[in-house]
């Protein structure tokens, strides 16, 4: 089962996070946590959102405004969409330079430009412009 797997109905939901379940519906309205809602319109909690109904506990009690969880929430949220896409980010990188090893180089030319070089190959301190075309397999 995965962390966002929406499993848990409202009462298991507030017994796992400790509170009452008209406190959770109150977040809902307020959009700290948005439960999946089913077919029937009732919501359904995952695990992450259990894990962040304790989180705004642990805040709120620390003195930190609704406003102020909200924002955490969000930025949390953020970090983790933008971890997810640099990994998927690095996985591409990752699959380009096992399948092209090598096909690209990139060399400063005299006038600043960008040329593009065989593997291997040196760039020559002349005014000479090197033109690269990928092989055909």
């Amino acid at each position: 089962m995965e962390e966002s797997t929406p499993v848990f109905v409202i009462s298991v939901a507030a017994e796992l996070s400790g509170m009452h379940a008209q406190t959770l519906r109150q977040y809902d309205r307020l959009g700290l946590v948005s439960p999946t809602r089913t077919a029937g319109k009732s919501r359904r909690y995952s695990m992450r959102n259990i894990l962040q109904l304790r989180e705004i506990a642990h805040l709120s009690s620390e003195g930190v405004s609704l406003e102020g969880i909200r924002r955490v929430l969000e930025l949390e949220n953020q970090v983790l969409t933008l971890t997810a896409r640099v990994r998927e980010l690095e996985a591409t990188l990752a699959d380009e330079l096992l399948n092209r090893p090598g096909r690209r180089v990139f060399a400063a030319g005299s006038a600043g430009d960008v040329i593009t070089l065989r593997h291997g190959v040196r760039p020559e301190r002349s005014n000479q412009v090197v033109v690269w075309r990928p092989q055909s397999r």
